[in-house]
Parts: structure tokens; C-alpha cells; sequence
């Protein structure tokens, strides 16, 4: 299984937002973006040096979390599209419970839609094949790198291979802040920009990703959505790790594009959090009906 599973998830949220102002239908937002866990047994030992690099810090967590042999994710994802004051948006949680050895993952969710409609959607990683159900609609499966399941899928764990990605940049895009709480953050971060202007940056690549299912439901309804025209109206991605044994705590990521539209513009927004809840030993199977 791909260490990345999801888009990536940011988690994509099923969602059909109506933007009664431009007559568009937008679907499909990525989830950035888990009861039954138990306490973690076990501390990592003090490193022989003190980590100071956003490196050192994720070779340290990515120890933490292999000496479990799984962990359970809290997640809570919004996205939503705002057009000249009004503004649609659906809500996803679910739980996910994620295998280290072997790898596997299963999320439990529920979408909700700006109208209040609840659509039950769970998600089988394994071998490099997903399996996703929603609502009452039949098993369907595919590779994880199928586009839609790759945006269905949100692994809480591969947020340290994103991070690693963030960290090799040239421009030193992630920053390491010790907290009182007890925890260290590695942050990155971004203003207002355009899109071309920061294209080759992997996080922006992410975002682009992530905003691509909603990008292309503007597009059939006849919104003209084009990379130069783009803005990025911000980016705050942040994760948590706790400062002794360096296991996640957290993840958090906040992005929002600009579209022009009829001289205005109709703003994205997605926000996604994942929480780690604890180790988890139970085995992640398959359902039979998924076969």
C-alpha cells in the first residue's frame, strides 16, 4: 500500500453544492483529511542527539508510529464554495483506523450537505486496492491510484512522507515551533498568491489536487476554471507530534482558492483535521459483502 493514500484528502468529500448565482453544481471535494483505541503501551526512547531539523523530527515520528501495530484517527473535514455573499458547504467525520503491519486502512464516515442530507460512506485500503461504499450504492473498488479513490482515501499517517516532501524544499518551507503544551509543530505556510506563482511547490501541487474534483463540476456548469486565472487565497498546514515520544497528535490543513467569476469571484475553502485517539490492535478486514 502507498505510504500516500489520499488525494489527497483531503480527504474527497461526496458533495453536490447548487450556486444558485451562477447556476453551477459542484461535486466531489477532497477530504487533506479514529473508537476501539487503546492507550498506547509504549515510549520511544530519547534520541542520542537533539532533533532540531523538520527532518529529524519526522524520522523520529515515523519510529513512534511503526511501534505500534496500528492507531485510530478522529476526522473532520468542511468544504464549501461562497459566490457574492452565499455560501454552500457540506461537513464530513468519520473514524479511521489504520494498520502499520501489514498496511491497511479502513474509515468509517458520514457526509452531510448544506441541506442537511447524510450519506453513510466507508472506505478498505489493502494491497494497493480501495474499496469504497456510499450510502446504499454497492462495493465498488480500484487502484489507490485511481483519481477518485485517491481523493476518497484519507491516511492520517502519510502526513509524515508529505511533510518530508515539504521539508526538501530549497526556500525552507516547514518551520519547527516547540509548545508549552508539551508538543512540537512543524508548520507550513502561505499568504495570498497566485497559483503560477508557486506551481512547483508541493504543497501547492496538493492543494491544486485537492481542489481539482470541484474544479472540474465548475467547468461543466460553464465556470471557466484555468491554473493562470487562479489565486491561492491561503495555506496553513500544521503537525502536531508530541515532544517526548514524538508519536502525531495531529494534523490540520486549511486552504482556500479564488475563481473569477462574472467580475467577482467565487471563493474555496476546504479545512480538515485528524486527531489521533490511540493505538489500535484489533485486525482491519475486509467485508464479505466487499468481495
Amino acid at each position: 500500500m502507498r505510504t500516500r493514500l489520499r488525494c489527497a484528502a483531503v480527504l474527497v468529500l461526496p458533495l453536490v453544492l447548487s450556486l444558485d448565482a451562477c447556476g453551477a453544481q459542484v461535486g466531489e471535494p477532497a477530504r487533506a483529511g479514529s473508537p476501539g483505541a487503546a492507550t498506547p503501551s509504549s515510549a520511544t526512547p530519547e534520541p542520542s542527539a537533539t532533533p532540531e531539523s523538520p527532518s529529524d523530527f519526522l524520522d523520529l515520528a515515523e519510529k513512534a508510529m511503526a511501534e505500534e501495530s496500528g492507531w485510530t484517527f478522529s476526522v473532520k473535514g468542511e468544504e464549501g464554495l461562497t459566490l457574492q455573499g452565499q455560501k454552500n458547504a457540506a461537513t464530513y467525520r468519520a473514524t479511521v483506523r489504520r494498520a502499520m503491519r501489514p498496511e491497511a486502512l479502513r474509515s468509517e464516515g458520514v457526509v452531510t450537505s448544506g441541506k442537511g442530507t447524510r450519506k453513510n460512506e466507508e472506505i478498505y485500503v489493502a494491497d494497493g486496492t480501495a474499496y469504497l461504499k456510499e450510502g446504499d450504492a454497492p462495493w465498488k473498488h480500484a487502484p489507490v491510484t485511481d483519481p477518485e479513490m485517491r481523493n476518497k482515501v484519507e491516511d492520517p499517517v502519510a502526513v509524515l512522507e508529505e511533510f518530508r516532501t515539504y521539508a526538501k524544499a530549497a526556500a525552507g518551507d516547514v518551520k519547527v515551533t516547540g509548545k508549552d503544551d508539551g508538543t512540537v509543530e512543524l508548520r507550513l505556510a502561505s499568504g495570498k498568491r497566485k497559483l503560477s506563482a508557486v506551481a512547483d511547490r508541493a504543497w501547492a501541487k496538493k492543494a491544486k489536487r485537492e481542489f481539482g474534483p470541484t474544479a472540474e463540476q465548475l467547468r461543466k456548469a460553464g465556470v471557466a476554471v484555468e491554473d493562470a486565472q487562479l489565486t491561492l487565497s491561503g495555506l496553513d498546514e500544521v503537525l502536531v507530534l508530541d515532544a517526548k515520544t514524538y508519536r502525531i497528535r495531529s494534523h490540520r490543513l486549511d486552504f482556500g482558492f479564488l475563481i473569477p467569476y462574472g467580475g467577482a469571484d467565487i471563493a474555496f475553502e476546504q479545512h480538515v483535521g485528524e486527531e489521533n485517539q490511540g493505538a489500535y490492535a484489533g485486525r482491519i478486514e475486509l467485508p464479505a459483502d466487499a468481495h
